[in-house]
């Protein structure tokens, strides 16, 4: 896909983007069965597009050979009916390599992920993610977090670059969100992207919103779609009491137990999905599972979010 239909296809109206947990079955080798049952499910409820073998996806965790498996298999369970997605990450040369294996997978495009380990220069990131952008024909989504964060003047650059269609925030920076779109708009308008990309993005969303960032991940999404439908609904409608309602009773409480445990962030989705009835695995390490007690207040928090769908609390 070239770059301007995926980045049509991101706009246009749909459900939050999907990034799938990667099935492990108990001796925590890939169970791609189960993967395909996951991302089939996630298109059917409403997803806008599959992000696969992202950060849920424990993409640091993959070896090459399943990380293109698994791609292969998100694409054939889409079937054409959203695009899907892929990481692509660690240093330059292992980025390239990853991303030419998304594309010999058939993937959309791609998620640069940050460099690994290494604190780079704004030049050194610059030419990192130029070459990933080169190095197919996929378009790319640079995703901006930990050690991987963007002076205004780095995002012009990349969205002067052929090939680089969005930038994904994970820092929470507003007031650097508000200038690099701004100078982007100025100085190389062209429809360029952005997404929150914020753990538990819904939290947040309210305020990139009024940024004009429209488009964002839910982890929810994995386990709870009907919740994560419901408030994006709530947010492409402008209904504030519905989206609050939500926040309140569901999201702040989600977001206040994942901050319970390192690496909650993808264990305790992979433990929401479990919960739904999907057995896709544990996490491998370095992650580790959440405890029971931490699962059982997950189990409620589902339950109380249905609740508030239907009224009842």
């Amino acid at each position: 896909m070239t770059p301007a239909p995926l980045a049509a296809r991101l706009r246009e109206p749909g459900g939050p983007l999907f990034f799938p947990v990667t099935a492990c079955g108990p001796d925590g080798s890939l169970d791609l069965d189960v993967y395909r049952t996951h991302v089939r499910r996630g298109v059917a409820a409403g997803a806008a597009a599959v992000f696969a073998c992202c950060g849920t996806g424990e993409f640091h965790a993959l070896l090459p050979e399943e990380f293109e498996a698994c791609v292969r298999v998100a694409v054939e369970a889409a079937g054409g009916r959203v695009p899907v997605v892929a990481g692509a990450g660690y240093g330059t040369a292992l980025a390239v390599r990853y991303a030419r294996l998304a594309a010999d997978a058939g993937a959309d495009g791609l998620l640069a992920m940050p460099p690994y380990l290494v604190l780079a220069g704004q030049e050194g990131l610059l030419r990192h993610y130029r070459e990933i952008a080169a190095a197919t024909a996929l378009p790319v989504i640079v995703y901006q977090r930990d050690n991987a964060v963007l002076t205004p003047r780095t995002v012009v650059e990349l969205a002067r670059t052929e090939g680089v269609i969005g930038l994904k925030d994970g820092l929470g920076d507003l007031d650097l969100m508000q200038r690099t779109i701004s100078a982007v708009r100025t100085e190389a308008p062209g429809g360029f992207l952005y997404f929150n990309g914020l753990p538990t993005a819904e939290q947040t969303q309210l305020a990139y919103r009024a940024l004009g960032v429209t488009l964002y991940s839910s982890a929810v999404f994995c386990f709870a779609p009907e919740i994560a439908l419901a408030f994006h609904r709530a947010l492409e409608t402008s209904d504030l009491p519905t989206a609050h309602r939500l926040l309140d009773g569901f999201y702040r409480p989600f977001a206040e137990l994942r901050a319970q445990g390192h690496g909650y962030a993808v264990s305790l989705v992979k433990a929401g999905v479990r919960l739904r009835g999907l057995d896709v695995g544990e996490v491998r390490p370095p992650l580790r599972e959440p405890s029971d007690d931490h699962v059982k207040q997950l189990a409620q928090l589902i339950e109380r979010g249905h609740a508030l769908l239907e009224g009842d609390a």
